[in-house]
């Protein structure tokens, strides 16, 4: 059976080499970001265990405890919610990948960086002839939006819904505590990069403002962007001016990328004209409340082990216990007369679940077929605010 989690300490090595099969920069393969993020992603398990507010609810961010704390990541993200989760082959105890949340990316004094992409129209009367140019402008984004992303499977787990269930769970765990995450959802798809690990906008444009290569701007934004706004031109930025090469990548997606794009546009993602100022990736971005997973999850209770003949309505079902331990099953249930969820034995015993806990569901049977996510899809592999879908 296949068990999601929260990360642990652990996972640290599994998770390092997860993240050197790709250029993931919300699962950077560096060992200390990646251990700085699972005991931040710890705390915040445990602040949602124990219904604290978000930061920002009283007026300011909250404090780390200790200086040490941040090193490596600026204080502004350490302070944010952000949820890690495995998925675990309960049966060998193998991780099997991994997704995140990001609860908010930025914020007030503390913005997300993008292209605002538009066009400009010129028309020269004498000639009678005029041109349209796509501009890039740069834009940051203090509203603080939530953001999905850090979906990598180990192969062997990919086409076997491994991947479907580590996206599903995100917004089953959204829609059980709303109060810590933002109207809007925000996805940052991956662009198309070179074999070598290359982004030709970053090339032919980035490079020529910030003296980086692509891998070592990603890793500096995990400990602060100031160097973007700081760098990049604040004008309108003319792509007619870039290699064709380089402009074909702005707001399209890589080819493993586009099953993510699709199962996202199906759930109700849109592009905006938004994109990444590094790669080109667009972003995706919906209202939190609209997503058909969320509309189909709520607060249960959870009953006596049934027979797993009995259990016909296919369901996520999720715990989380005082401890700030998480577990989530994606397993056939029975609704009893008292309105309870029960389930077999072995997925009660994999939630750690007794009769009379509470916990979540998500009613998998009121999500039409074209909702359900595709199974290994992942988005984007970097972040501007420090997490990375």
């Amino acid at each position: 059976m296949i068990v999601i989690r929260r990360a642990r300490v652990e996972d640290a090595g599994t998770l390092l080499k997860l993240a050197r099969m790709v250029h993931f920069i919300n699962l950077p393969a560096d060992k200390e970001l990646v251990d700085l993020k699972i005991t931040q992603s710890r705390l915040s398990f445990l602040r949602a265990a124990a219904g604290e507010k978000p930061p920002g609810d009283n007026g300011s961010p909250r404090k780390p405890k200790k200086a040490a704390d941040v090193t490596g990541l600026s204080s502004a993200d350490f302070t944010r919610d952000i949820f890690m989760f495995v998925a675990e082959d309960r049966d060998d105890r193998t991780a099997l990948g991994t997704s995140q949340i990001l609860a908010r990316m930025g914020g007030p004094g503390n913005p997300n960086y993008s292209f605002k992409l538009e066009q400009r129209a010129t028309f020269a009367p004498d000639l009678k002839t005029g041109t349209t140019h796509v501009v890039a402008r740069l834009h940051g984004d203090e509203t603080g939006p939530t953001e999905i992303g850090g979906l990598i499977l180990q192969p062997a787990s990919r086409g076997h819904r491994v991947g479907r269930f580590l996206s599903f769970v995100r917004f089953h765990f959204i829609a059980l505590h709303r109060h810590l995450f933002a109207d809007r959802i925000l996805a940052e798809m991956m662009a198309p990069i070179t074999e070598d690990g290359r982004s030709l906008l970053w090339e032919y444009l980035g490079r020529r403002f910030i003296p980086l290569s692509y891998t070592e701007a990603d890793k500096q934004c995990q400990r602060s962007r100031k160097f973007i706004p700081a760098l990049l031109p604040p004008g309108d930025i003319y792509l007619s001016l870039l290699p064709p090469e380089a402009r074909d990548v702005v707001g399209e997606v890589g080819r493993e990328t586009v099953p993510a794009r699709r199962m996202l546009e199906r759930l109700g993602f849109q592009y905006t004209g938004f994109v990444d100022p590094f790669d080109g990736g667009p972003l995706l971005e919906t209202r939190t409340d609209d997503v058909p997973i969320i509309r189909a999850t709520r607060e249960a209770t959870l009953g006596e082990p049934v027979a797993k003949g009995k259990c016909r309505r296919p369901a996520m079902v999720s715990t989380l216990h005082q401890d700030g331990e998480f577990y989530a099953v994606q397993e056939d249930c029975f609704i009893d007369p008292k309105g309870r969820v029960c389930l077999p034995r072995e997925a009660m015993e994999s939630l750690h679940g007794e009769p009379g806990m509470a916990a979540g569901f998500t009613d998998m049977a009121a999500i039409a077929p074209d909702d359900a996510p595709p199974a290994g899809g992942g988005t984007k592999r970097r972040s501007r605010a420090g997490a990375r879908a």
